[in-house]
């Protein structure tokens, strides 16, 4: 999700998430969002692990949970050993993009907003907010693995560990990235629309990692090592001065600031 600093001289208004995203989806992909780049690059190593920590018989059943325009959708559809994919999000605008995007890349027939039929895996679009929902989606139970990529800077920590518990089976595995609290201290999620030059932001909140740490582990979450000389297992990046050229123009008044964090949670067996 793209950030920028506050401008006290821009007028901002503050929308439901929801209609928010939906304002947003047009654009999302294309406004320069240097965090969303950065994600994408740490993933390139995070998302490699996270399939090799799933435990489950093959072929495997995993959820895009807030799957945005399908940017990691298609990842999760091109893995080996993955037979059906759940992508969820609370924003229909955001799903359109990505039923649109993975018709383009895929080869899609049927579309529909419950369903994708095409070759490979099996997938799901479905509409899911979770935070009104009480329990996920029937087709998203039973889950093998989830992913949730820059997601909870939107959920209270409870709701999502909650929503993710229902999701997974035991000893299923969770990747989850998120903006650093270094960035949430300075800024949060927003973007300026077009048509009528405000500032448009979501409800965000700051999630401190150990905050998160504490709060997986009392739904049944332990983090998962992810390497050698990785402490806990929460991988923590800051934009140096060598990234700007490929993370853009915005990145380049981040340098020195964490503003990414990512890591894997494994469900605990009963």
């Amino acid at each position: 999700m793209p950030f920028t600093h506050n401008l006290p001289s821009q007028s901002v208004r503050y929308l439901p998430t929801n209609e928010a995203y939906d304002r947003w989806a047009i654009v999302y992909d294309t406004d320069g969002n240097f965090l969303q780049a950065l994600d994408t690059i740490e993933l390139k190593m995070l998302f490699p692990k996270f399939l090799l920590s799933i435990i489950s018989p093959r072929p495997w059943r995993v959820v895009d949970l807030g799957c945005g325009t399908g940017r990691n959708t298609m990842l999760l559809l091109d893995a080996p050993n993955v037979a059906e994919v759940i992508a969820l999000d609370s924003s229909r605008g955001m799903l359109d993009v990505a039923r649109s995007r993975l018709q383009k890349e895929g080869d899609a027939v049927d579309i529909s907003i419950n369903s994708l039929s095409r070759t490979g895996p099996k997938l799901h679009l479905e509409v899911f907010d979770m935070l009104t929902a009480s329990s996920p989606p029937v087709v998203a139970q039973q889950a093998d693995g989830v992913i949730s990529t820059l997601v909870i800077e939107h959920i209270p920590l409870p709701k999502f560990f909650s929503q993710v518990s229902q999701i997974l089976k035991p000893g299923g595995v969770l990747l989850l990235t998120n903006m650093h609290e270094q960035m949430g201290a300075i800024s949060q999620a927003g973007f300026v629309d077009a048509n009528t030059g405000e500032k448009i932001r979501p409800t965000s909140y700051t999630h401190v990692i150990a905050d998160v740490i504490a709060e997986a582990n009392k739904y049944g979450f332990d983090v998962e090592r992810i390497g050698e000389g990785e402490g806990e297992g929460i991988r923590e990046r800051a934009v140096e001065d060598d990234m700007v050229e490929g993370l853009g123009p915005r990145s380049k008044k981040w340098v020195g600031i964490m503003c990414w964090f990512g890591g894997l949670f494994r469900k605990r067996r009963a």
